[in-house]
């Protein structure tokens, strides 16, 4: 930590107007949002590595007059997929938030507010600016498909073959290169995600951005829920047949097997914290734009003393969903074949507060942007009848999903 936590001061107001979260993070800001709920930040009061985020957000006073999850000093971070990676976590100088029944507030985190209000114009959003428009496009995958279809025969083989304790799922990730001839605007991306899937959480830190449909774990007072996604059907463009695509994903054995994987890991990790955990009896059809999935709610109360978020997290990542079972066959599998870096691809991104509340997504349907360089990647959960065919079409309609608001020009 370069500052010294306790020689900052947050302090926290209500505010009485609406807040876009998008806009008042701009291009360059953190966010965190679904269905326009959650947080948004701007500057830099403090930079801090994940085991030192909870003691350093204590460490800082706090003014606070809105006391709710997300109120007084935050962290946000996105997590890498490699767990012996680093993964630093920034404490903004100002943070927006707002809240399911409504509750907005500011926070401004320093030594004294006169340096923030002078940096920021904290009433409103960013003016935005005209957004550069490519003239050209260039799209390419790093491995090509026939090589990730015989990856994907591989690894079935390989559960075939393997014992009661072998690899029973693993995921497998495609890697596909973006380059423009003008630098990306991280804020116009946003908001074509945000208009294609508002039901997603809308995220963005150090240039790192996407749309998830998945809740890793959430922690509001004694309060966690995760909602873990795994099983993926292509969209149909009309009710019918998205009704019908839906309840084939329902019905499948394959997909209902790899879903249950992921429910059960998520349950008995979990419940250790738990005075009480349950979940859904069935899973449900989650649709977004161009994709369906399994998903089924997780929800528990903690025991106290509760743990932070950061905990929950640590033990829950990485999940079946974007890893694999058992967890280190699959962790291995993947490092010695998928042939690439997934960064902070299938990671972990959300925020924490000093009381420990906090909400993390599963960082996919994402990219990375770099100038004029995009990194999109997507994978799919396989098991050991998967179809190497059909797992490749899945893939190219979660890519679809950040290459479409990527590429539009």
């Amino acid at each position: 930590m370069s500052v010294d936590p306790t020689t900052l001061v947050a302090r926290t107001r209500r505010v009485d107007h609406d807040l876009d979260l998008a806009a008042l993070a701009g291009g360059d800001g953190v966010l965190l949002e679904r269905s326009r709920v959650g947080l948004a930040g701007r500057g830099v009061a403090l930079r801090v590595t994940v085991a030192d985020a909870d003691e350093a957000l204590r460490a800082i006073a706090a003014d606070d007059d809105a006391d709710v999850p997300g109120s007084g000093p935050v962290a946000f971070g996105a997590l890498p997929f490699r767990r012996d990676a680093e993964a630093p976590l920034v404490i903004p100088e100002v943070v927006w938030g707002r809240a399911e029944d409504g509750t907005r507030w500011r926070t401004t985190i320093g030594p004294s507010d006169s340096a923030i209000h002078d940096r920021y114009d904290l009433g409103h959003p960013m003016a935005p600016s005209p957004a550069n428009v490519p003239g050209r496009i260039a799209v390419a995958p790093v491995r090509s498909a026939d090589w990730w279809c015989e990856l994907v025969a591989s690894a079935t083989k390989a559960m075939r073959e393997a014992g009661p304790d072998g690899l029973r799922k693993v995921v497998l990730a495609r890697e596909l290169v973006v380059e423009a001839d003008v630098a990306f605007d991280a804020a116009a991306v946003l908001a074509r995600l945000r208009a294609a899937y508002p039901g997603c959480f809308l995220f963005h830190v150090d240039g790192f951005l996407g749309a998830s449909p998945e809740l890793l774990v959430g922690r509001s007072g004694d309060v966690v829920r995760a909602q873990p996604m795994a099983g993926t059907a292509p969209r149909g463009g009309d009710p019918s047949t998205d009704a019908r695509l839906g309840a084939a994903l329902l019905a499948s054995p394959t997909y209902r097997h790899e879903h249950q994987i992921t429910i059960d890991m998520v349950h008995d990790t979990l419940l250790p914290w738990c005075s009480y955990l349950d979940y859904e009896a069935e899973p449900s059809v989650v649709g977004v734009a161009n994709v369906q999935h399994l998903a089924t709610l997780v929800e528990g109360r903690l025991s106290q003393p509760a743990p932070s978020v950061l905990e929950l997290v640590a033990a829950l990542h990485p999940t079946p969903a974007v890893n694999g079972w058992p967890r280190d066959l699959a962790y291995d599998w993947i490092a010695e074949h998928e042939g690439f870096d997934r960064g902070r691809y299938a990671g972990a991104v959300g925020w924490v507060d000093s009381r420990g509340n906090g909400t993390w997504a599963v960082s996919i349907r994402c990219a990375q942007l770099e100038g004029t360089t995009a990194r999109l990647y997507a994978g799919n959960g396989i098991v050991a009848d998967s179809d190497p065919a059909t797992e490749l079409a899945e893939t190219q309609a979660k890519l679809q999903a950040v290459l479409s608001a990527l590429t539009r020009v």
